[in-house]
């Protein structure tokens, strides 16, 4: 008779999502002996190796796909029984897993406020990340909901958006561009940009709005965060392009000016979505109705308000 326990499971899930003990240990808050430990004990539960080495990278031998496959669905199962456990507890004691885009957080935790007003006995845990990683985080049943701009064409996903997320091009105020108007697009190939990182939305948009129009953009420094791209335009090191509500405080100020570029801004929303097939629990579902009927209201509300 096998003896697992629970928390092996879930290191193991970490291992096979991850592929590596080192990023599992950053993930689960533990050492990577500790991981180690952990798996070594599931193997001699088992039986039967889980993961083989090929050089610096690990995978899972047949077993451990076996096991994973099982793994999972014992996860969904404890999942769904937390979910129907917090609907009887009501809204006051319920949960909410919640990513979000690196770009969404310049306005999420505003909403997030807002709606834990309402609800004050609600736990919420929310992670910032890239797009690739959100999507991930979906794929393997981690989060709950998630706030994104370009929702995957993907039949497990389900999405809706609720408020719109327009992307400009950012310049320093002494831009000899900020004087001019109707900016033909082509002009733009002159100039250098500042880019985040590949896999982010932001930078997966204007890479298409340049490849219709047939423009080959010059890239300076690359970087995984909007504030960097921020500082860097105000510095003079080039161009950004970015959703208009993460730069509002600088427009604000006038530490940074929008151009006026023919075929700007590009036009977006943002979208909440969830896997199609994961049973939420009452909190999510009034967070994600929360956010299509009130979201973009509160948002205008907050701007005005500034």
């Amino acid at each position: 008779m096998l003896h697992l326990t629970l928390r092996q499971l879930k290191v193991f899930e970490s291992v096979v999502r991850h592929l590596s003990y080192s990023r599992a240990a950053e993930d689960l808050h533990l050492t990577q002996p500790a991981v180690s430990m952990q798996i070594k004990q599931l193997e001699e539960n088992v039986s039967l190796p889980l993961f083989e080495q090929m050089g610096k990278r690990i995978s899972l031998t047949e077993a451990g796909h076996e096991l994973y496959r099982y793994s999972c669905a014992i996860s969904q199962q404890l999942t769904n029984m937390e979910v129907a456990l917090d609907e009887l507890k009501g809204m006051e004691r319920g949960k909410l897993n919640i990513s979000v885009v690196t770009t969404a957080n310049y306005f999420a935790p505003h909403l997030l406020a807002k709606f834990c007003q309402r609800y004050s006995g609600i736990t919420v845990s929310l992670n910032v990340s890239n797009r690739e990683t959100v999507l991930k985080q979906l794929a393997d049943n981690v989060i709950d909901l998630a706030i994104i701009g370009l929702p995957p064409e993907n039949q497990d996903i389900a999405s809706e958006s609720f408020m719109k997320n327009p992307l400009v091009v950012i310049a320093p105020p002494e831009h000899p561009l900020c004087q001019s108007k109707r900016i033909p697009v082509k002009r733009l190939a002159k100039e250098i940009f500042l880019v985040r990182e590949p896999g982010s939305g932001t930078r997966s948009a204007m890479e298409r709005f340049f490849a219709v129009n047939k423009i080959t953009i010059n890239k300076g420094m690359e970087t995984d965060t909007t504030e960097a791209i921020k500082q860097a335009v105000q510095a003079g090191m080039g161009l950004g392009i970015m959703s208009q509500h993460t730069a509002e405080l600088e427009l604000e100020t006038g530490r940074l000016k929008v151009l006026d570029v023919q075929g700007f801004p590009i036009r977006r929303y943002w979208h909440v979505v969830n896997r199609k097939n994961k049973r939420l629990s009452g909190v999510a579902l009034a967070f994600r109705e929360f956010l299509l009927k009130e979201a973009s209201g509160l948002m205008l509300e907050s701007k005005k308000g500034g």
